[in-house]
């Protein structure tokens, strides 16, 4: 105990003397023997302490405080300790301080007391975070242990309160700004969702209501506590709209708790009085506390929802008392309650409604206001916004608010009954409907629905509802109402009496009943109206007149009574001044009177005042009254819709046009006139086919009796007809023009539209290639054009398309001599001032006396060029006829300046006097297209037709013009290929490729286009690519194209003549003959072309029009070189002669074939002729004439021309192989022997020649010269093998091979020779079906005939060249029945294929 006692002496000096180490080693040696020693743990705590040990420190201290925990020595020390290290130990202080406070107050030593507590918040408040500090505050409140000792030297618990209360705040607020950020960054995450579940976990934790409640309670300052209730409610409010609804029911208790109260205090704060005003759930708004209205109206002058109040209060419609101010009363007026006229309180209430537009009071209150105002359409706007407000409300309080809903609905309904009736009767039924189940009896919904069934004209259904709504009330309007209807349902005797007791109610001097007073009177006027339908009656003054006219006097602004007075002075007065006034006041007032409005329009369509018809109409359908509500068995209105469409489409506006006919349809769909208008708004949009249905339904309907008069109906068939030339239809629409003419002979614009029609038909027919029917509807056009002109001769569209009519002759030019010459020149000499026809007369020389020198009595003679010139005489008159209109001036010229260069194209001269081109029709025609220009720069038509036909004459104009119809039409292919083909004509190669690409690339279906790049790839020796161009560019373009059928023409003939497998093709020749002979139609006298005919028809075995033809050509070169005597004419010449020498000799013709080939012969002696060209006429003159002459007679003649031919081709094998052949038909056996030298030199020359071969095997069998026949077999055999036979030659091969070898054996060894030579064919040719028919015919097994039917069908063309009657014996050697049908079907003119067929039904 004594060692105990002297270490701790010795710490205690170590502790004076500052000798920290000393004290901790003096106090271990103490608490080695004694462990739970007081001063010992208190000493080595404090030197622990000055030496930073903290945490050994504190252990010890904690030691000491357990042995002797009411000592306040250890507490000193440890809050020493804590205070050093306070932002690591506040809670540990916490405890200590609390724990020293309380040593203190059972000491009563308030001064150490207070001082500790000081200390522990003010080092919590500078070194602890928010939540430390408001724990630290925790100390200062009344249910601390040490408040009740110190109150008075502390804090007040309200300022404590509101010190942690504003530390809640912020750490709330800072969460949930912080939870928002982290949450809305989630997948899916929507922030209004988000930010509602923050708000609800935070307020579900929040402490913030008690220490309100708590701020409340002990506070003394009122400001402070009236402060702090509104942040009470405000914070329950909010935690209200966020709650789940299962957990709204007690917090709404909470919240109108404290709103009440609030309200009670009188106390300005918004919210509470809001809560209480819109919370009540009145169903009118007369059970709402009005002392409560006018105290918020007083607080909150300037709030929105005052504003409606305050005019509500103080208006017609309030149910409470006016509020009376006393002038004797020393207080300042309240400045909330001022006298404001009725439009004052109008706009100050809207202002409120603007301001408040949260608020469902005030809207509700607006709502009726605007129904009492007859605003239908401004109350149904609001309500429906309130409703939609409501439901926020629902949503966020949980309340039920069933009796606003139902005022709201009521509300709705009465304005959406009247607002553009019927369009939202069906919602207003509906509305009522939900009304009426919970509330059968409410007054309103029962007049609301009556109202409904009244317009629907349900009238016995309307008068029941009104009936029972007159049980609730007894509003005069109601009864007013019931009686009307009694008296439509055809009770007018009670209706009349029922409403001359209403009227007797009304005060006449009521201003507020003015309205119904003229209503009651007007509708007694009408049940006086429809009890006597007589004249007499009707226009008594003193009946219907006087009640309609009282009704005006009573309401000057009630419209129905002006229209039933203008129905009088129009039907019956005869006033029709007056009538018109009427309706025009009517409609003015209201826009329901659909009877004063379709009178008035009517009364402006008349007149011809369109814009008066539009706005009437379009006021009519905008007042929703012309459309029946969905399911009302009342019929809608048409008229308003139809009489839209009209004037739309008089104005151009299409679209606009066909949804006004669509909505007069759904409202009568047997209205004749809307189909038609509707079909013409189809057709002016380009919407054809649609258009067609309508007309056909509008021309159905004629023929309907439920129709009823339609008046006149041909328009229907005219627009049709339109609408089918539109298609391109042009029969149909030229029968529907006829067809209209038959019965309006004069209708002109019908006879100008049938004329223009033939000509696109013509136009038409041309592209088609059907030039027969093109000159036969020109010729009609010509004779429709001289019926127009008696009537109207002045009409552009007339002249316009003689023009055009005659100008179609020179496409077709075979058929120019069927032009109606002699109607043109009459028809063009009916004019009145012949100076029409001196437009650009110095030009182009063609004025009114070239009618006189171009149209001889004897018109034999004629050709394209008197139709051309027929056709400029037209244009030059439209020219004249188009002063009037600047667009077809323009066009005028445009189409005068095309028929000016078709006459320059065409070489016109009708003085015939020289055989160049004149050029003066070039520059009459450049003249034109500048006038054209002048008149209308920005058609790009205009300036491609100038780039055109400056081409020639200067190619930078014409550079210029197409550039600039591009710029205005860069999309244009045509104008693309004529830069293109300007391009190529000046040598530039890659600029012509680059725009020709352009052309394709903007249409690939243009064909010229393509002509351009095959012209280009021929420039630059591309024969090939150059003709697979032309072929395609035939392919696409239309039958009016001579260019490509040229081009195409001429590029296949080179190919045939380059290879020689595909000039054997007749395929390939048909569609070149095709394209040759509507070329001969178009251009009859080209000759080469007719030439090339020629040559094209006899290789396909058409050698009568061959001969034809080529006799034409001979004899127009005959006149060609009589008058020019030209070399090349002369080759030519003889070319022809030469080639119809041998068309003659396939016909048969051999004496004119002999002829002809002998003046052939005399025409290409001449030595300065081009020696291939004149050996190929001399040998092909020589063989034709050889084989002419190949007679018994004239076998000499023949032989001679033969041996010249041998001459002139030095001995040539084909023709010796002739000559042979010739000499062996002559029958003598000297000819035959030299026939036989012939051949046996012409194989020594010409090895493996085929002619020669066969024919010396042939004569060799004929002959039954062995020696030759064996000679000749190793030379066909090896023939045999050649690829280049043809299946025919290699066929004869065969046959000679079997008949040589039938001659080299006997009978038994004959069919072992035949097989093995049919079995040679098959293995050297199995692809042939020859082989195969030669072996079938030598076996009776079947596979040998099904082979070769096998291969024959695979040998028909695409795939081969087989012709029908080689398929007829395949099918035929097959022994079938039904293959000897299919052999008949084949070739029914081949006798293989009966005789097949005849021996199958007898073995049948």
């Amino acid at each position: 105990m004594a060692a105990a006692k002297s270490a701790l002496k010795s710490a205690k000096n170590a502790l004076d003397a500052h000798k920290y180490g000393e004290a901790v080693e003096h106090a271990h040696k103490v608490l080695d023997t004694d462990a739970k020693n007081y001063h010992a743990n208190v000493f080595l705590g404090l030197a622990l302490e000055k030496q930073n040990e903290n945490d050994k420190s504190e252990k010890a201290y904690n030691v000491a405080a357990i042995t002797k925990p009411r000592d306040p020595l250890v507490w000193q020390g440890l809050i020493t300790l804590y205070e050093k290290q306070a932002d690591l130990k506040l809670g540990e202080y916490h405890n200590a301080a609390l724990c020293l406070a309380e040593i203190y107050m059972e000491v009563d030593d308030k001064s150490r007391c207070q001082t500790v507590i000081d200390k522990y918040v003010d080092s919590a408040r500078k070194c602890g975070s928010q939540a430390q500090y408001k724990h630290a505050l925790e100390v200062l409140l009344p249910s601390s242990p040490i408040y009740d000792y110190l109150e008075g030297r502390i804090l007040r618990p309200a300022y404590t309160y509101t010190k942690l209360a504003d530390i809640v705040e912020a750490e709330e607020k800072e969460f949930t700004n912080k939870e928002i950020g982290q949450r809305r960054t989630r997948l899916g995450a929507k922030i209004d969702q988000v930010t509602s579940e923050v708000k609800r976990e935070v307020a579900q934790k929040s402490q913030l209501e008690d220490l309100y409640r708590c701020i409340i309670d002990w506070t003394d300052d009122d400001e402070t506590r009236r402060r702090y209730e509104e942040r009470l409610l405000q914070h329950a409010y909010d935690k209200l709209t966020v709650l789940p609804s299962h957990d709204k029911v007690e917090k709404r208790g909470q919240v109108q708790a404290l709103a009440d109260g609030l309200v009670i205090l009188k106390h300005p704060f918004g919210l509470a009085w809001k809560i209480v005003l819109e919370w009540k759930d009145v169903e009118t708004l007369e059970q709402l506390d009005v002392g409560t209205l006018r105290e918020f109206v007083e607080l909150f002058p300037e709030d929105g929802l005052s504003k409606v109040l305050q005019g509500y209060l103080e208006s017609e419609i309030s149910p409470f008392p006016k509020r009376v101010s006393t002038d004797d009363s020393d207080e300042e007026p309240n400045t909330a309650y001022q006298d404001f006229t009725t439009e004052e309180r109008l706009l100050r209430m809207t202002e409120g409604l603007e301001d408040s537009a949260s608020s469902v009071l005030s809207q509700r209150i607006m709502g009726e206001y605007y129904l009492y105002l007859e605003e239908y359409g401004s109350a149904a706007e609001v309500a429906r916004k309130a409703r939609t407000q409501l439901l926020v409300q629902k949503s966020l309080t949980g309340l039920n608010f069933q009796g606003i809903v139902d005022a709201l609905d009521i509300t709705l309904g009465t304005a959406l009954v009247q607002h553009l009736a019927p369009r939202y009767h069906p919602e207003a039924r509906e509305l009522f409907d939900n009304v009426l189940k919970r509330k059968p009896t409410n007054a309103s919904a029962l007049i609301g629905v009556g109202f409904i069934l009244e317009e629907e004209e349900d009238y016995q259904s309307a008068i029941d509802f009104l009936n029972r709504a007159l049980e609730r009330t007894s509003d005069v309007k109601i009864k007013a109402e019931a009686a009307w209807c009694k008296s439509l349902v055809g009770d007018l005797e009670v209706g009349l009496s029922e409403l001359e007791a209403c009227l007797s109610i009304i005060k006449d001097s009521d201003s507020q009943t003015k309205t119904l007073r003229a209503q009651i009177l007007y509708r007694t006027g009408m049940c006086i109206w429809s009890q006597d339908s007589s004249r007499s009656a009707r226009k008594n003054r003193n009946g219907a007149y006087a009640r309609f006219l009282g009704s005006i006097q009573a309401d000057m602004n009630f419209a129905p009574s002006y229209t039933s007075l203008g129905i009088y002075y129009a039907d019956y007065a005869k006033d029709k001044k007056r009538a018109r006034k009427c309706f025009q006041k009517a409609f003015e007032l209201s826009s329901s009177e659909i009877e004063a409005a379709e009178r008035l329009t009517r009364l402006f369509a008349k007149s011809g005042e369109w814009d008066l018809v539009e706005a009437v109409a379009q006021r009519v359908v905008d007042s929703g009254k012309v459309r029946p509500a969905p399911g009302s068995k009342k019929k809608g209105h048409s008229w308003p819709f139809a009489a839209l469409g009209v004037v739309q489409l008089n104005n151009q506006e299409y679209t606009k046009s066909i949804i006004s006919f669509q909505s007069a349809l759904r409202s009568t769909p047997g209205d004749y006139h809307s189909w038609v208008g509707l079909g013409e708004s189809y057709h002016n949009s380009g919407r054809y086919i649609a258009a067609t249905r309508a007309l056909e339904h509008a021309q159905k309907l004629e023929t309907d009796p439920s129709t009823g008069d339609i008046g006149e109906n041909w328009f229907s068939e005219y627009m049709l007809a339109n609408v089918h030339r539109e298609l391109g239809d042009f029969d149909k629409a030229i029968a529907g023009y006829e067809k209209v003419l038959t019965t309006r002979q004069d209708e002109v614009g019908v006879s100008l539209a049938l004329l223009q029609t033939l000509v696109e038909s013509a136009w038409r027919n041309v592209e088609l290639g059907f030039f027969g029917r093109a000159a036969e509807a020109a010729r009609q056009s010509i004779r429709i054009g001289q019926d127009i002109a008696a009537k109207r001769s002045n009409a552009f569209n007339l002249w316009k398309a003689v023009g055009d009519a005659s100008s179609i002759y020179t496409c077709i030019g075979d058929s120019a001599a069927t032009a109606p010459i002699e109607a043109l020149r009459l028809l063009l000499e009916d004019v009145n001032d012949g100076s029409v026809y001196s437009v650009l007369a110095d030009i182009d020389g063609i004025d009114e006396n070239s009618l006189k020198a171009l149209f001889p009595v004897d018109s034999a003679g004629q050709s394209p060029n008197l139709c051309i010139l027929a056709a400029i005489l037209a244009q030059k008159r439209a020219v004249a006829c188009s002063n009037g209109d600047f667009h077809a001036r323009a066009v005028a010229w445009y189409n005068l300046g095309w028929t000016e260069y078709r006459a320059h194209i065409h070489g016109l001269n009708y003085t015939k006097q020289k055989s160049e081109k004149p050029l003066r029709y070039l520059k009459a025609c450049v003249q034109c297209f500048k006038r054209a220009i002048e008149l209308e720069a920005g058609n790009a038509e205009f300036w491609n037709a100038l780039g055109i036909v400056t081409t020639e004459m200067n190619p930078k104009v014409s550079q210029h013009s197409f550039v600039r119809s591009l710029y205005l039409n860069e999309k244009s292919a045509r104008v693309w290929t004529n830069l293109g083909t300007l391009y190529l004509v000046q040598g530039d190669l890659q600029l012509a490729h680059e725009a020709f690409t352009r052309a394709q690339s903007s249409d690939p279906d243009y064909a010229h286009a393509w002509l351009g790049q095959g012209l280009l790839a021929q420039c630059l020796g591309e024969v090939n690519e150059a003709q697979s161009l032309f072929t395609h560019a035939f392919e696409i373009a239309d039958s009016s194209s001579i260019l490509a059928k040229r081009q195409y023409v001429l590029s296949t003939f080179d190919h045939l003549l380059a290879s020689i497998s595909a000039a054997r093709n007749i395929g390939n020749l048909v569609q070149p003959l095709l394209a040759l002979h509507q070329l001969r139609r178009q251009v009859s006298a080209d000759t080469a072309f007719q030439h090339l005919l020629s040559l094209f028809a006899e290789r396909v075995g058409d050698s009568e029009i061959a001969a034809t033809e080529l006799t034409a050509v001979c004899s127009q070169l005959e006149v060609e070189y009589e008058t020019s005597e030209a070399s090349l004419t002369l080759v030519r010449f003889a070319q022809a002669k030469s080639d119809l020498a041998r068309t003659q000799l396939a016909i048969g013709d051999f004496s004119a074939a002999a002829e002809n080939a002998e003046t052939s012969l005399d025409l290409s002696a001449d030595e300065d002729m081009e020696k291939s060209v004149r050996d190929k006429i001399r040998l092909s003159g020589h063989l034709t004439a050889g084989l002419a002459f190949s007679q018994p007679s004239l076998m000499d003649q023949a032989i001679q021309m033969f041996r010249s031919a041998l001459e002139d081709t030095e001995g040539n094998p084909d023709i010796v192989c002739l000559l042979a052949q010739v000499l062996w038909a002559k029958g003598d056996q000297r000819e035959q022997d030299v026939a036989r030298e012939q051949l046996f030199d012409c194989v020594e020359r010409s090895p493996g020649h085929y002619g020669a071969i066969t024919l010396l095997g042939a004569i060799a069998v004929i002959d039954g010269d062995t020696d030759t026949m064996e000679a000749v077999v190793d030379d066909l055999k090896i023939l045999q093998t050649r690829e280049d036979l043809s299946p025919e030659q290699q066929l004869n091969v065969s046959q000679l091979l079997a008949a040589i070898a039938r001659a080299n054996t006997g009978k038994d060894e004959q069919f072992s020779s035949e097989m093995s030579q049919a079995i040679a064919a098959v293995m050297l040719t199995p692809s042939q079906p020859y082989g195969w028919f030669e072996l079938s015919g030598l076996t009776e097994e079947s596979n040998p005939a099904e082979m070769g039917l096998l291969t024959a069908i695979r040998a028909v063309p695409p795939g081969g060249n087989l012709e029908a009657e080689e398929l007829c014996k395949a099918y035929a050697f097959t022994g079938r029945l039904d293959d000897s049908q299919r052999a008949v079907m084949t070739a029914p003119w081949f006798e293989s294929g009966w005789r097949s067929l005849k021996d199958g039904l007898s073995g049948r």
